[in-house]
């Protein structure tokens, strides 16, 4: 079985979500041996989409322009980095209400026609199934689950959107009210998982 790892909080060190996600890869390995992984850092700096991108969205790979061709390389690896994943892993710290640019910038890279959902007279449907992710979502005063976190209920409608629909959310949420208690409590979330798919 293989994960995908997609961290994109802006911080390092002092990351929160970082760090539990880092935690919650160690328990996975423990839990699982024969997991292996795949990371990629949003926060690093991912393109975002542009009109090239667009026009060579809907074409048929025969049809684009070289530089169509080039222009969505990248998004043709993301795309095949989620594809290839069992397991996805995404942390997400909570930035004014929602999610960090950096991951929008990847939500919109690997959303694409044909590869990871289709058209159909029924609507939308999501290409990629039988795929567990865990969201380790955390914020300094935003409450998980509340009406004011636009966060978690976008990721779980978008990872939907493309077929993935057993989510599980481990979150460590109002930090600069609650100290290291959501910490703790996210911890034990994390020692307390079983299965990976």
């Amino acid at each position: 079985m293989h994960a995908l790892v997609v961290n994109s909080s802006g911080r390092t060190d002092l990351s929160v979500s970082r760090k539990l996600v880092v935690e919650l890869v160690d328990e996975l390995k423990a839990k699982h041996p024969g997991l292996t992984f795949c990371y990629r850092d949003a926060a690093a700096g991912l393109p975002f989409v542009n009109e090239l991108m667009i026009s060579g969205f809907y074409l048929p790979a025969e049809l684009r322009t070289p530089e169509q061709t080039q222009s969505l390389a990248f998004s043709d690896q993301l795309v095949q980095e989620l594809q290839a994943a069992d397991v996805l892993i995404i942390g997400a710290p909570i930035y004014n209400f929602s999610i960090p640019a950096s991951l929008k910038a990847w939500v919109d890279l690997i959303a694409r026609a044909g590869l990871t959902f289709s058209f159909s007279e029924m609507g939308f449907q999501g290409l990629l199934h039988n795929k567990k992710a865990y969201l380790v979502v955390t914020s300094g005063g935003v409450e998980v689950g509340s009406p004011a976190d636009m966060a978690t209920p976008y990721l779980r409608l978008v990872l939907g959107f493309v077929g993935i629909t057993d989510v599980e959310v481990i979150s460590a949420d109002q930090l600069n009210l609650l100290g290291e208690q959501p910490i703790g409590a996210a911890r034990d979330a994390i020692q307390h998982i079983h299965a990976v798919a």
